[in-house]
C-alpha cells in the first residue's frame, strides 16, 4: 500500500476507536505518523492520567491498528 494510503487508513481506524475512549471520558489525538510505521498519539482526558492507559494504548489501539494496517509497527503516546 502506498504511504499516503496506509496513513489515511490509520486516521480512519483511530476515528473508529475514538468513541470507545470518549465513553470513558478520554480521547486520542493523532500527532504524527512516521514513514517507518510509528504512530504517535496523545491520550487525552481521563486516558491521560489513567493507570490503565498503557494497556489501552498497546493492547487496544496498537493491536487494532496493526490488525487493520500492517504497515504500523508501533503506537506511542507522546
Amino acid at each position: 500500500m502506498a504511504a499516503n494510503d496506509w496513513k489515511e487508513k490509520v486516521k480512519e481506524v483511530l476515528e473508529e476507536v475514538r468513541p470507545a475512549l470518549q465513553r470513558d471520558g478520554g480521547d486520542v489525538e493523532l500527532k504524527e505518523i512516521t514513514d517507518d510505521g510509528i504512530v504517535k498519539v496523545a491520550l487525552q482526558g481521563h486516558c491521560a492520567g489513567c493507570p490503565m492507559s498503557q494497556m489501552t494504548l498497546k493492547m487496544g489501539i496498537e493491536q487494532h491498528l496493526k490488525s487493520l494496517v500492517p504497515e504500523v509497527k508501533e503506537v506511542v503516546n507522546i
